[in-house]
Parts: structure tokens; C-alpha cells; sequence
């Protein structure tokens, strides 16, 4: 179980002045809820989070999206309590691995910790090199989150995120799917959740992409509103990706697709 030494700075700053995240998303979105998962991360930590896992359902086909198909999976509660940051504090705040020592005394992580290889790996991979022909953002804030993605796909958006019915650990276990639901866009932009100091979001524009949302319930009773995404075009994927050895499939040949954590978000254009 980690302990994240920075949490107490964050609700130091709950208090800050400006235009709050709540009030930004509405002047720019007023027709699109924000998400429950996103609303969690703004001053209180997520309580559930779907944990991927290779042995049961990570990575599935497009076909078995539909109605009655049956699929293991786990819902499981999260340690990660790193929620946004108001966008002034954390534009002040240096982003950079050419910044770490910077980083960890802004933070007091100590050099060599398990919180300074959390950060120092999340900055890594925002600093790669994404996947040929996606264009790829780290937001360090819910406000540069809303622009990254409405200066990608427009301000008439779909905000779309995995939630769980359910506010303690369930079993793994069956879900079985009720509806199965295709949105119309096939271009989406797509943020995961990083393990870091504060919330930092790997957003990228995915241009072919299906976003599918799914309705599942548990053996247990408990209720998923899901979110998946199938990836129709695999053939720039490298081909020891995990998907191609759970699914048996060769890069390029079939769509891919993986149900979204809670915390993770979907943003589609309406159509």
C-alpha cells in the first residue's frame, strides 16, 4: 500500500482564489455534464477503480459487444488519492524531468523514494513519443484538459467515463453485458489517469476509435455503467503488445478493445 506524502499539500490549496475548475468547465461546455469520475477528483480522492488485469477481461474483441455476453472482471477500490490541482498552482509548478529536484522539494518527496519514481516515471511518459499519428497531451489540470480537447474535437462534446455502483470492493467475477451502445464518433480524445503528485491526465486524439457505452451487471448485483473503446486500426501497434497475446490476433487485423477505469475519460464529438 503506498502513501502518498503529498495529499496534505493539496487540500492546503482547496482554498485558493479564481475561477474555480466547476465554473471553467461550465463557460466552456455548458451542454456537457461533467463526469462523475472527474467531479471525485477535484477536491475528494476516487473511490473504485477498474483494475486491468491480463487474466481476465483486458482486452476483448468487437464482436463481443452485445447484449447477453458474459465477460470476468474486477472492481476493486484504489490507494491513488492525487486529485487536480487549481491551473494557476499548477502551471507555477515546474513539469519537467529536467526539473526533479525541483519536483520533489516543491512536494517534500525524498530522492530515490517510491513517490519520486512515481513521478519521475509519469513525467517519462509524458515526455515520449506517442503513437504515430496521435497527437498526445499531459494535462496537469481539469482547465487544460477541457482545452486539449476542445481545441482537438470542437465544444460540442460527449464526456463520457466508467462508473461502478458500488462504493466497496466486489469480487472478481461475471458481468454480464445489457446494452451495448455505439456512439457515433470516430475520433475521440482519450485521458488516462497518472500515478503522480497531483492529477495528471495522458490525453491523445485517437482518430480510429469506437466508443461503445455498456451497461453491465455483477453476479453480485452490482450495477456498471461502462465505457469501452475498440481501436480499429492496430497495424502501427507493436506486435508484443500484450492485446495481440491475450487475444491470439496479429497487428492490424481486427479491432481492439478494453474497458476504461473509472478514472480514466472519454471525450466524442455529438453528431
Amino acid at each position: 500500500m503506498r502513501v502518498y506524502l503529498w495529499f496534505d499539500y493539496q487540500i492546503a490549496l482547496v482554498g485558493s482564489h479564481g475561477v474555480t475548475p466547476e465554473v471553467y468547465w461550465k463557460s466552456v461546455l455548458p451542454n456537457s455534464p461533467m463526469p462523475k469520475s472527474l467531479k471525485d477528483l477535484l477536491y475528494t480522492a476516487t473511490e473504485t477503480q477498474l483494475k486491468d488485469n491480463p487474466n481476465v477481461a483486458l482486452f476483448f474483441l468487437q464482436t463481443d459487444l452485445h447484449q447477453g455476453k458474459e465477460m470476468s472482471l474486477h472492481f476493486i477500490k484504489t490507494e491513488e488519492k492525487s486529485t487536480f490541482l487549481p491551473r494557476k498552482i499548477a502551471d507555477s509548478i515546474p513539469f519537467s524531468s529536467t526539473k526533479l529536484p525541483e519536483i520533489y522539494n516543491e512536494f517534500s518527496v525524498k530522492p530515490g523514494s517510491t513517490e519520486a519514481e512515481i513521478i519521475k516515471q509519469t513525467l517519462s511518459e509524458c515526455e515520449s513519443e506517442g503513437i504515430e499519428g496521435e497527437e498526445k497531451y499531459c494535462a496537469t489540470s481539469l482547465e487544460s484538459m477541457v482545452d486539449f480537447s476542445t481545441t482537438k474535437l470542437g465544444k460540442n462534446l460527449k464526456v463520457v467515463s466508467t462508473e461502478v455502483n458500488s462504493k466497496k470492493n466486489t469480487p472478481l467475477q461475471k458481468y454480464k453485458i445489457t446494452i451495448a451502445k455505439k456512439l457515433a464518433a470516430t475520433k475521440a480524445v482519450v485521458c488516462h489517469k497518472q500515478e503522480y503528485a497531483y492529477a495528471v491526465f495522458y490525453c491523445h486524439k485517437t482518430v480510429s476509435t469506437q466508443t461503445y457505452a455498456v451497461t453491465m451487471a455483477g453476479a453480485d448485483g452490482t450495477k456498471v455503467n461502462a465505457v469501452a473503446v475498440c481501436h480499429t486500426d492496430t497495424a502501427k501497434w507493436n506486435p508484443k503488445h500484450l492485446a495481440f497475446q491475450v487475444l491470439k490476433v496479429k497487428p492490424g487485423t481486427v479491432p481492439i478493445c478494453h474497458f476504461l477505469p473509472e478514472d480514466h475519460v472519454v471525450w466524442v464529438p455529438y453528431y
